[in-house]
């Protein structure tokens, strides 16, 4: 479908609760760079997105086929779970023989996906990985929070891998986050080697809470999938709430659940297709 033609390429506007997507198909061979990425993705003179997503041929017999990410400033990302959500729907609607359940591969691993109804996917993300190496977070040893000094504040945070790097950072009220400010102080901080994403948090129960992120290569976004589920995994592992969370972001709602330790983290959220173009 989405494919180069005559030296073009087709693309398909997405988003997922508000985080949004261009979903290229380069199954049949395309070259994406990052100065591409980032003339696409500019909202002034190109097409606009928080991420560029290429559909790929899956390298693995589970899988009906892969994704790769780029962020906004033509860096590369690990997982995006709204981006993988848009990518389950732009297969379902390019195959409708596709069943029920069936599974991507993501520069992550393997991603199981589930169907729901009214363009609504559930994604099982992987365990959330908590020790310092795998985050990676330069710390001399493992705990609940950590807190360091940013941009002029004293400031304590969780910290856990969903594929990529999160932080977060409990607030009485979201309204009153330094979002800009204390994400990219935060990611800059030589703590992180490879960046992080920074999730502001406000908790309204044990089942909702209210989440901002600020995004490595991208900035504060509608919509986080991945910054929702470290959240809940934080959140749970400091026995704040409980494993079944409704998320609510700018951009909409994201239903997560941790079953258990050794269990793999649920999120179910919506889809939607906005337009479709050639560049």
């Amino acid at each position: 479908m989405s494919q180069p033609v005559a030296g073009a390429l087709r693309f398909t506007k997405m988003h997922g609760a508000g985080n949004d997507f261009v979903l290229i198909d380069c199954r049949a061979g395309c070259v994406i760079d990052a100065a591409l990425v980032r003339a696409m993705a500019d909202r002034h003179r190109g097409v606009g997105c928080d991420q560029l997503i290429t559909i790929e041929t899956a390298h693995s017999n589970a899988a009906v086929a892969g994704y790769r990410i780029w962020n906004s400033d033509g860096s590369s990302a690990q997982q995006c779970g709204n981006g993988a959500r848009c990518v389950a729907a732009w297969l379902r609607r390019e195959r409708s023989d596709l069943p029920r359940h069936f599974v991507l591969d993501s520069p992550a691993g393997a991603v199981a996906v589930e169907t729901l109804d009214n363009g609504n996917y559930a994604l099982h993300m992987g365990r959330p990985e908590f020790s310092p190496a795998r985050i990676p977070l330069r710390v001399d040893a493992e705990a609940a929070s950590y807190t360091i000094n940013v941009a002029g504040e004293t400031v304590r945070f969780g910290a856990v891998s969903m594929g990529n790097p999160h932080a977060l950072i409990e607030m009485d009220a979201l309204d009153d986050a330094s979002v800009q400010r204390l994400g990219a102080a935060l990611q800059a901080r030589p703590e992180f080697p490879d960046g992080v994403n920074v999730g502001f948090v406000q908790l309204r129960s044990r089942t909702a809470i209210a989440l901002r992120v600020y995004e490595r290569g991208v900035g504060e976004t509608l919509a986080c999938g991945s910054g929702a589920c470290a959240a809940v995994a934080i959140l749970v592992r400091a026995g704040r709430v409980d494993r079944r969370v409704r998320v609510s972001l700018a951009g909409g709602d994201l239903d997560i659940e941790w079953p258990d330790d050794a269990a793999p983290v649920r999120m179910a959220g919506p889809t939607a297709f906005v337009f479709e173009g050639v560049w």
